[in-house]
């Protein structure tokens, strides 16, 4: 019986390749269940620690932080294997989240102190390390799984390995709900144990399948040097050719957008919770809401529109989804007006928008593929969140800061909806064609 439902949904996985990608599931499972605890605890407690008007600080902050970081990552996958990372990077982690714990419970450093400051730098830490875990650990673990698994292998595996993030992404939240009865020291607690829990499970993997760790090893060994990329070249890759700049459009100019709503609603939620517990918990019903609508869509609708209405329709139809959610905010400013409409249209990016999204790149080149999409990837999210918190740090102060953030989004999704209608149109040509853009 269980095995006629595993093939039922997995497709034909074989025994041994159902135990492995059981395994790497179950450890991404407390990656990504880590990560999403993390958030609620993240802004919870900078509101309560630092002051929600200095959240916006924050993100261009963190992007600032992260940078040099990447590359500092970048540099140590090349001096120590994989999963050795693992055990580093998830040790220091969870030592530091040990650390925040002890320091939550001080008299004056921690939540004992209810004055919000903008000097008080456990505030900052927790914020920057939560940003950062998001950005290295995440991108370590698929590194990991690309280099430990044939292609053959991961085309009916994958599946698999999604299911167990989308059970992590809903449980972290489910937990941080809890935040008035378990306290925010106790969810710190359990953030240091899932972690600390990640390295065991990437060591019982590789002893359990060592075949693949000496193929790895071997297959590097034999590997030619590779000509090293510079960012430089798919920058000129982006900037001379049209389509890349649709791409980079659709890639990015929701996250500008996407940042002033969710501040704005952050700060709403501030207002409504005065203690970290309660926002923490508000913010965990969010994420758990939000993620728990993305499996929905993604497992009925994402196909299903993607095939009945064409790639074209769905990449217009998101941004004025968004714009109707903007004129909303606008006309009724109101917390849980926006908390379900945020969760919908950030249920759609993840099903809808970055499927489609991740399909422009179909009809490229390789070099369009690994050097102008990492250069959107990297750095376009970021320094579009960034540009997003600068955006709402500016009209904080003004006399109606929702007011100026939705006329501004609203003149950035207008730009956004001619990319997307570019993109699809030029896309469809593409395919039909037989051309690729190089």
């Amino acid at each position: 019986m269980l095995e006629k439902i595993r093939k039922a949904i997995w497709g034909d996985l074989s025994g041994e390749e159902f135990k492995r990608f059981s395994m790497l599931a179950l450890t991404l499972l407390f990656i990504i269940g880590t990560y999403w605890l993390m958030r609620p605890i993240k802004d919870g407690l900078f509101v309560s620690l630092v002051g929600k008007n200095y959240l916006p600080w924050a993100k261009i902050l963190s992007f600032a932080f992260i940078l040099p970081l990447v590359l500092f990552y970048a540099k140590l996958v090349d001096l120590v294997e994989k999963h050795k990372l693992f055990y580093i990077l998830c040790s220091a982690y969870s030592v530091l989240f040990l650390i925040i714990t002890f320091l939550l419970k001080h008299p004056t450093i921690g939540l004992d102190n209810t004055v919000a400051d903008p000097n008080r730098v456990l505030g900052w830490v927790i914020y920057l390390a939560i940003e950062s875990f998001g950005s290295l650990l995440i991108s370590l673990f698929w590194s990991f799984v690309a280099s430990s698994t044939d292609t053959k292998s991961a085309k009916k595996g994958y599946g698999l390995i999604i299911f167990g993030a989308q059970i992590g992404s809903m449980t972290g939240p489910a937990i941080a709900i809890n935040a008035q009865t378990l306290g925010i020291p106790f969810l710190t607690t359990i953030v240091a144990v899932g972690l600390a829990i990640v390295p065991f499970l990437i060591k019982f993997f590789i002893t359990r399948f060592p075949s693949l760790e000496e193929e790895t090893k071997i297959s590097e060994e034999k590997a030619k040097p590779k000509k090293k990329t510079s960012p430089i070249e798919g920058l000129k890759l982006l900037f001379t050719r049209n389509y890349l700049l649709g791409v980079l459009g659709i890639s990015t100019l929701y996250e500008v957008v996407g940042t002033i709503l969710d501040l704005q609603l952050k700060f709403l939620a501030a207002d409504a919770y005065d203690t970290p517990e309660k926002l923490t918990s508000f913010l965990g019903m969010f994420g758990f809401a939000t993620n728990a609508t993305t499996f929905i869509l993604a497992l009925v609708g994402t196909s299903y529109f993607i095939r009945t209405f064409g790639l074209t329709f769905c990449l217009v139809t998101y941004p004025v989804c968004v714009a109707i959610v903007v004129l909303n905010a606008w006309a009724f400013p109101v917390l849980w007006v926006l908390f379900g409409t945020m969760i919908l249209i950030k249920a759609l990016s993840y099903a809808l928008n970055n499927p489609c999204k991740e399909m422009m790149y179909i009809p490229t080149s390789k070099d369009v593929k690994f050097k102008a999409k990492s250069v959107i990837d990297m750095f376009g999210g970021r320094s579009a969140k960034a540009a997003g918190s600068s955006i709402k740090a500016a009209v904080t102060t003004t006399a109606a800061p929702i007011a100026y953030g939705s006329v501004i989004s609203l003149g950035i999704i207008a730009v956004w909806i001619s990319a997307a209608l570019f993109v699809g149109r030029t896309n469809k040509k593409l395919t039909e064609s037989g051309k690729i853009i190089e």
